[in-house]
């Protein structure tokens, strides 16, 4: 894949941003609920981000793999956001198949990328449940829980991308 520099500046700030967030914000959210939904919601907004930017194959994959090394620059032990890498690339996959046209036009997005993320982050809650909890919580519930994540990041990303289409229009 064929990088622009804007379409690298996008897929490094969006990387940095949920590294950040996840290392910062999302360990106190998880100690004061215990529930993984920031996690997943900071995920899905900085992929739907970088991806509608850039619009290509490997856009997803790669701001998870760079969000993956940064964040374990910043949380070395935090092992469990591999579920995350791998749900990059889910969200990839899933959003080329769907279209990137359709996946961010104004009549079907919304609803395209509720989906496209709920099923991403659903994905990273059976690797994460499955390989990193040791068995201390359902992994079906846990996963679900991942997926509303998921669906709440998918509903910010909209907005972000619809105000910022607005924007950005001559």
């Amino acid at each position: 894949m064929r990088l622009r520099a804007t379409d690298a500046a996008v897929i490094a700030l969006s990387a940095a941003l949920w590294s950040v967030l996840n290392a910062t914000l999302a360990p106190i959210f998880w100690q004061l609920t215990r529930l993984p939904i920031l996690c997943d919601t900071i995920a899905v907004v900085s992929l739907a981000v970088a991806l509608w930017r850039v619009r290509r194959l490997g856009a997803a994959t790669l701001t998870g793999l760079l969000a993956t090394a940064l964040n374990f620059a910043l949380r070395p032990g935090a092992t469990h956001f591999l579920g995350f890498t791998a749900a990059s690339l889910v969200y990839d996959l899933l959003a080329r198949a769907v279209g990137y046209g359709r996946c961010f036009s104004a009549r079907y997005g919304p609803a395209l990328q509720a989906a496209v993320g709920t099923v991403s982050t659903w994905a990273a809650g059976l690797i994460i449940g499955a390989f990193f909890m040791g068995g201390s919580v359902p992994i079906l519930y846990f996963s679900a829980l991942h997926a509303v994540g998921g669906l709440i990041g998918s509903t910010i990303g909209a907005i972000l991308i619809g105000s910022a289409e607005r924007r950005l229009k001559p």
